[in-house]
């Protein structure tokens, strides 16, 4: 099968082959995925933007262009609707129908900024309740300045929906700390009712998202908060254009399944066009999980369902590096650049910025920390650790205890450490300006990122664009998504091993200046160039190219049957002669997602009860012949249809009869059947070593089914 894709693949790439450009000019129309976005590559790549275009609605911002630009530019921009859990934007009510609002520039909102190919808007929760009409009306239109849209979300739905269902059990569940056990236990059995109000406000998203949405557009779904949502829109309208992006790690099938809505979490997912994550691994975990839990093909596009294709890709998200760079240039960065250096000088400077989580490795940081200096006295007075510790969820009892395991293991370093001068760790339990934290990363000589599971993790990015001049070294977690774009110029390290990581400081502060060079070269090449415009561009670009791509699919598809036609000629008809497959043709419906249950259930095929009674009128109509043609042997047969008047065809035609004669073969006189022990072994050999298959013994064959064994397994073997 492999081979076959490859050779396919091979052929597509001739038949589209062709130049893409010719220094700055396009010479041929691209035709290829690839030669589209290298086109777009090009096209953007001389473009600039202003932080406040998105939120002031300046949709015309004017660059150099090109003839082809200049030709795009005629063309109506394509809207592209942005759903997430919160808005980036902070409201604050200042009376009945007044609203102050505060713009919240994050990762995503950075990536969006630089976006001019399209007419952006951003629908999500203002993160306040408002439950009064007048309330409503006027934040809708204060917001609608900043080109955001409000879902209105009550607290019971907020508690149940947010802080429940995605806080308390998918967050845990994808970075695999597992669902709640012990003293949450509470939470586990409220799970039905967290779900259904998970359900229920994904589907008011939906409903902002339908009263809003105009032909053509693209929706751009965003998060586990929303994993509801692609299904909700398309059951709205087919035809719309739906993406839905990852921003945390994707569990592997083992973590996954142990989620109660596992399967319908994964079909409503799998209704996108698009599923996008940050690293391969994530999209191979989701192709995984689809594969071994719903009993899907997964393809090296994606996954496929009944000839319908969901691609599934990764989309490694950057920053807004050119906004790092620029601040370095800032008077107020400067002040702060002189201030730390005064503050540490003749000192190393290490860095950690972390939310206080428990996904972000603090401790195990720390320990190894502590490690380093154990075994390298003479560093004590000569490096300093600023670990800056964000608090997050202070009302929740585990990240209390956190905060206080930290806060201990910080005063007994820095008490069997410090001096009356100096302590070997600066613990801030609060974020920094953006200014500072600027400044900060300018003085650092060692990064220090160990995550113990982390989606992507943006600091290593904001360091290395702030370390032009310093070319410090970055220590980073194997187990953040960035490690495998940084990892080649950064040391990785498995934060849990403490003595790795404290090995890696003690490199770091050694490391020669020439190999620091060449390593933040390489990184710094990558966080420039991979940015997060060029992310929300790349996948805003692949979503259209996928609709297309399934649109021709489409159109090579043989056509659906017209049913009112066929039933027209079915009624005008004298003599008919219909032929029905047996096994999941007529038969129980077999819950493929249920797989534990199921097997056994497929193997005893029962004919499904709601087929009776139009098969007993088809089978008594004098001008209808029917018949069974299964795969099934004759006793299968005639415990299921022993009562109609109609023909049987068992193990694909071997034996005929009519329900109301005798069977006979069809199979010639003195076939030798002597190859059935000698198989028959070969099966047993295989079915011994592949887990949940099994083989069937028939008159005139054998049947190895596989089906619900691991697939990957099964092939293998």
């Amino acid at each position: 099968m492999r081979e076959a894709v490859l050779v396919e693949s091979g052929r597509k790439m001739e038949s589209e082959g062709g130049s893409i450009s010719n220094g700055n000019l396009i010479t041929t129309l691209p035709t290829s995925r690839l030669e589209r976005l290298l086109r777009k590559r090009v096209l953007r790549s001389d473009r600039g933007y202003r932080d406040d275009d998105f939120f002031e609605g300046n949709t015309s911002v004017k660059h150099p262009t090109d003839g082809c630009e200049k030709l795009d530019a005629r063309v109506p921009k394509q809207r592209l609707l942005v759903v997430a859990n919160r808005l980036p934007v902070s409201a604050i009510r200042k009376s009945e129908d007044s609203w102050g609002l505060e713009i919240n520039v994050g990762g995503l909102v950075s990536a969006l900024l630089g976006i001019n190919e399209f007419e952006a808007r951003w629908i999500g929760w203002a993160g306040v309740n408002v439950p009064d009409e007048v309330g409503q009306r006027s934040l809708t239109k204060a917001l609608a300045e900043k080109r955001c849209i409000p879902v209105f979300l009550d607290e019971e739905i907020v508690h149940q929906y947010y802080n429940g269902y995605c806080n308390n059990i998918l967050w845990p569940l994808f970075h695999y700390l597992g669902l709640p056990q012990e003293d949450r236990l509470a939470t586990t059995r409220s799970f039905q009712s967290q779900f259904a109000a998970y359900k229920e406000a994904n589907q008011m998203f939906a409903d902002v998202v339908n009263e809003h949405y105009r032909e053509g557009d693209v929706v751009w779904c965003h998060d586990y908060h929303l994993m509801f949502l692609p299904k909700c829109l398309k059951d709205y309208n087919n035809k719309m254009k739906v993406g839905w992006f990852l921003h945390t790690p994707f569990p592997s099938s083992e973590i996954h399944r142990t989620l109660p809505s596992r399967s319908e979490l994964l079909r409503s997912v799998l209704a996108a066009d698009l599923v996008g994550f940050h690293t391969y691994d994530y999209a191979r975990h989701f192709v995984s999980a689809c594969t071994r839990i719903l009993g899907l093909e997964g393809t090296p596009d994606g996954v496929e369902d009944h000839g319908k294709l969901t691609r599934v890709a990764a989309f490694p998200i950057g920053i807004d590096s050119e906004r790092f760079i620029r601040a370095l240039e800032l008077p107020k960065v400067k002040g702060h650049i002189k201030d730390l250096k005064e503050r540490f000088a003749g000192r190393k400077v290490m860095l950690g910025v972390d939310r206080l989580d428990m996904i972000k490795g603090i401790p195990q940081k720390i320990l190894a920390f502590e490690k380093f200096l154990e075994e390298n006295p003479i560093w004590c007075d000569k490096v300093v650790l600023v670990q800056i510790a964000v608090p997050t969820r202070t009302d929740v009892p585990e990240y209390q205890k956190l905060s206080s395991q930290v806060h201990e293991i910080v005063g007994r370093i820095n008490g069997r450490f410090g001096t009356l001068t100096a302590v070997p760790i600066h613990h801030l339990d609060r974020s920094l300006d953006f200014p500072a934290l600027c400044a900060l990363y300018a003085v650092t000589d060692v990064a220090l990122v160990t995550s113990l599971r982390d989606g992507m993790n943006l600091v290593s990015y904001e360091f290395v664009a702030c370390q032009a001049l310093k070319k410090g070294v970055l220590i980073l977690s194997e187990f953040a998504g960035a490690a495998q774009s940084l990892g080649a110029g950064a040391i990785l390290v498995n934060p849990w091993n403490v003595t790795e990581v404290a090995a890696s400081i003690g490199y770091a502060l050694t490391m020669p200046a020439d190999e620091r060079e060449k390593r933040h070269q390489h990184n710094f090449t990558h966080v420039t160039t991979h940015t997060s415009q060029e992310w929300a561009e790349t996948f805003v670009s692949e979503l259209n190219d996928t609709v297309v791509e399934a649109q021709q699919r489409i159109r090579q598809n043989p056509p659906l049957l017209p049913k009112e036609d066929a039933a027209e000629r079915y009624m005008r008809s004298s003599n008919r002669l219909v032929i029905l497959g047996f096994n999941a043709t007529i038969t129980e419906p077999v819950d493929t997602e249920g797989r534990g249950i199921d097997q056994f259930k497929e193997m005893e095929p029962k004919l499904h009860p709601g087929i009776k009674e139009p098969l007993k009128r088809l089978c008594d109509d004098p001008m209808t012949t029917i018949i069974v043609l299964s795969g099934s042997d004759r006793n299968t047969l005639d415990e299921n249809f022993g009562g109609y008047n109609l023909w049987l065809a068992a193990e694909h035609g071997m034996f005929l009869r009519r329900t109301t004669g005798d069977w006979m073969t069809t199979m010639p006189e003195n076939v030798n059947m002597d190859w059935v022990d000698s198989v028959k072994h070969v099966f047993e050999y295989f079915t011994e070593r592949t887990p949940r298959s099994h083989f069937e013994l028939r008159e005139t064959s054998l049947v190895w089914n596989y089906k619900y064994a691991a697939c990957e397994y099964a092939i293998r073997c």
